[in-house]
């Protein structure tokens, strides 16, 4: 890594904002506004996590996601989930190879750098816990044998949240797995008329080509994690995290894993807006997408129909912010 606060560290950083600002031009060829739901992927590649999109259907989740892989020029595997997706279907299955007279594993969907996994909510518990070691470890065991996965690696699923027959909710270790939990929306008028003239004669997706190698997204994750914090700020964010554990209507709070979760987000959104340092505003922004998928409500807080989206805005509105005389590093206050 290179020195912390010379010109070296602001090409790193510059590097990182020109990647992300030519994968987001690329991926807004095919998705019409939303500018912040694909920002907010972006965060995701470059902390190393994984997005669950929950939407209702027709909302371009699956588009977006092979738009996002093709233009990394990664490897994509996509999954179809229903009920009877067994556990090797997604990592793979040893079989007999009777002119080796040997086993041989033949390698799932999971090992690729972009999965996406449409509808996991339609998979069993059993399937759904095949993803949790490559999730957090970036690996796969199999008969005893643990096997490293491809680098960058992104999960992204999907899932319907108005159709619950037939599906099977995810579980707490599982959505603690997911870096954050994102809804894409109704475009505005004015974006579903673009819609309908770029998608009239083509598909924009066909011819959409790599802009970027996914080898350079490996290097400038590194460049991400040397992001500066203020102590203010730090502070910040570990009080928001701690009112999630003490909130009267949160049985369980956000869990330490969590925390890890929003302190890396924001380091890769500063850098993708192109400073080296976390803002206090970076926190208000992605304490939601990050933080309210993790919390656990108490039975009567789920009866009133209260929201865990609605506690974190709660606990934001609640803790003074860091006034940004001293949130900004003293050096980037005189370069002002």
């Amino acid at each position: 890594m290179t020195e912390q606060n010379g010109q070296p560290r602001a090409l790193e950083i510059s590097a990182v904002r020109q990647m992300a600002a030519k994968i987001r031009e690329n991926v807004a060829r095919v998705i019409i506004g939303k500018l912040d739901v694909i920002d907010l992927l972006l965060v995701a590649l470059f902390s190393d996590g994984h997005v669950l999109l929950e939407d209702v259907p027709g909302m371009g989740k699956t588009v977006m996601a092979k738009a996002l892989a093709r233009s990394l020029g990664a490897t994509f595997q996509r999954i179809q989930g229903t009920p009877d997706l067994l556990p090797t279907d997604i990592t793979g299955v040893s079989y007999f190879d009777q002119k080796r007279g040997d086993f041989i594993f033949r390698k799932g969907p999971l090992f690729t750098q972009i999965l996406l996994l449409d509808e996991i909510n339609r998979t069993t518990p059993r399937t759904q816990s095949a993803l949790l070691e490559a999730m957090a470890e970036r690996q796969v065991t199999v008969e005893r044998e643990s096997m490293a996965l491809p680098r960058p690696f992104l999960v992204l699923a999907t899932q319907n949240p108005i159709e619950l027959e037939g599906t099977f909710p995810l579980p707490e270790a599982q959505l603690d797995r997911f870096l954050m939990r994102l809804q894409v929306g109704y475009p505005n008028e004015e974006e579903e008329q673009t819609i309908l003239h770029r998608f009239k004669r083509a598909e924009p997706l066909e011819t959409l080509e790599a802009v970027v190698d996914a080898q350079e997204i490996i290097t400038l994750q590194q460049v991400v994690r040397g992001v500066q914090w203020q102590p203010t700020v730090e502070r910040y964010l570990l009080a928001i995290v701690r009112a999630t554990r003490e909130h009267a209507s949160v049985q369980m709070g956000v869990s330490p894993r969590g925390t890890l979760a929003l302190y890396r987000s924001c380091e890769a959104y500063a850098a993708i807006q192109g400073r080296d340092y976390v803002l206090p505003d970076d926190i208000k922004l992605l304490a939601p997408p990050v933080l309210a998928h993790r919390l656990q409500t108490t039975t009567r807080t789920r009866m009133r129909g209260k929201r865990n989206l609605e506690i974190i805005a709660e606990i934001l509105q609640q803790l003074p912010v860091p006034v940004e005389s001293i949130a900004v590093p003293a050096t980037k206050k005189q370069a002002m």
